[in-house]
């Protein structure tokens, strides 16, 4: 991995890794005969309370394994449309780990576009899961050589290249990716398992294989991106990445950790429009912040901690990703505003000013938290739909929704913020800037 200069590997046939080709693991085999892709077909639409029914029909003329695989399949594709579209979804391959790990179709296509703009033809997927990084990177135009130790995983990962007719740019190798030669290609994307046995891994050490590795693996290679899991501290990031938090729809999905952005790109399509006025440019210690879809992007100035104020007319909530990358401050600044409590991501301003890296709330009541207060105030004002928000609360939003408004009153609705300000708790009532 350390020679740092890039070559475009032509498409080569599975075998040209100089590797036999394992036998597809059951039942993914049975799933890609003949009789298994029509019997996928046939039961694509079924409704899972319909599925003893089913089977019991279908396993008189099919062997009741196929059966049973193409049912679970048909379930999970059903479960993946939300993640990769019903369309592609209704013609890939799934494990149970697969949907859940699998990074969202319109995180990985920006992804890959970033790496497209990055001049990077050729990438090493390392950890490719079921392929959804693979499948977005050959659709940017890159070629992927996709590693997964696991058998029937890679054995997926194949499948889905070939259903959605990428195979002639993505070769799937199974192997351990810490004996893969990466040096032939223009960059590396990893994206360890954050699971273990025991559910989810918070360390990054303790991912498969650990963050050092990856970081190791990342230095050795012209350009990288590693995945990582959102909630990383911000004093591990190593000094030489760039890091982005990214958030989907006002859901933060992932962060990942850049090397070799700073390198000069070749020319390529526009990229996502960066929202601050002398922003400094992307490359190691840059932190930004991008929302999808978009892309819209928010990079770090650096700045101080905002000043702490009265609450005004206007309570901003800052997007998730915006939180993670620490770029509260520079919302604020744009929002003329300040924060509501040193230790509470709510910005307050006195004028709406309308921006994309925050929804903005207009405020009609500051009271001292009360429960039996708020009550009788949503029964005054004929409340219906009480939406609850917190941030710096014990409070449990479903708790405070069921003892303030056991039955609706009207058709209004509110929105209150059971947090603090000054340090003391307070419930902020309000409604969604149009």
């Amino acid at each position: 991995m350390n020679d740092r200069t890039p070559h475009q590997p032509q498409p080569a046939p599975r075998s040209a890794s100089g590797l036999t080709p394992r036998p597809v693991p059951q039942p993914l085999a049975l799933l890609l005969t003949p009789e298994g892709r029509a019997l996928l077909h046939e039961v694509r639409d079924t409704d899972p309370a319909r599925e003893l029914a089913v089977a019991t029909r279908l396993r008189r003329e099919h062997p009741a394994e196929l059966v049973s695989a193409a049912l679970g399949q048909a379930r999970l594709r059903q479960r993946a449309a939300a993640k990769f579209g019903a369309e592609d979804a209704g013609r890939m391959f799934f494990t149970p780990n697969g949907v859940e790990q699998s990074t969202r179709a319109s995180v990985a296509a920006y992804r890959a576009g970033r790496l497209k703009e990055l001049g990077v033809n050729s990438v090493a997927d390392l950890c490719c899961g079921i392929g959804g990084d693979a499948i977005a990177l050959a659709r940017a135009g890159i070629r992927v050589l996709a590693v997964d130790r696991d058998p029937l995983t890679a054995a997926t990962a194949r499948a889905n290249a070939e259903a959605l007719g990428l195979a002639a740019l993505i070769e799937v190798r199974e192997a351990d990716v810490t004996e893969v030669d990466t040096s032939g290609y223009d960059a590396v994307f990893v994206d360890p398992a954050r699971r273990g046995g025991r559910g989810r891994v918070f360390d990054p050490e303790a991912y498969s294989p650990p963050l050092s590795w990856a970081i190791t693996a990342a230095r050795g290679a012209p350009r990288a991106a590693l995945k990582i899991a959102p909630g990383i501290p911000h004093e591990t990031v190593p000094g030489d990445a760039e890091a982005e938090w990214i958030s989907d729809g006002g859901d933060v999905k992932e962060a990942v950790l850049w090397f070799g952005t700073g390198l000069p790109a070749a020319p390529s399509r526009p990229g996502p429009e960066a929202d601050s006025g002398s922003e400094p440019d992307p490359g190691p210690g840059a932190v930004r912040a991008t929302l999808l879809p978009g892309p819209r992007t928010l990079l770090s100035r650096g700045l101080p901690d905002p000043a702490v104020r009265p609450p005004g007319r206007y309570l901003y909530e800052p997007d998730g990703a915006v939180i993670r990358a620490h770029l509260v401050a520079e919302v604020a600044e744009r929002l003329d505003g300040g924060l509501i409590d040193p230790t509470i991501a709510y910005v307050t301003a006195d004028e709406h000013r309308p921006t994309p890296y925050a929804t903005a709330y207009e405020i009609t009541d500051r009271l001292p938290f009360n429960v039996k207060k708020l009550k009788a105030l949503l029964r005054e004002r004929q409340v219906g739909t009480l939406t609850v928000k917190k941030r710096g609360s014990a409070v449990e939003p479903e708790e405070l929704r069921r003892k303030a408004l056991p039955k609706p009153h009207g058709s209004a609705s509110v929105t209150v913020f059971l947090t603090r300000v000054a340090g003391a708790p307070t419930m902020l009532l309000g409604h969604p800037v149009r």
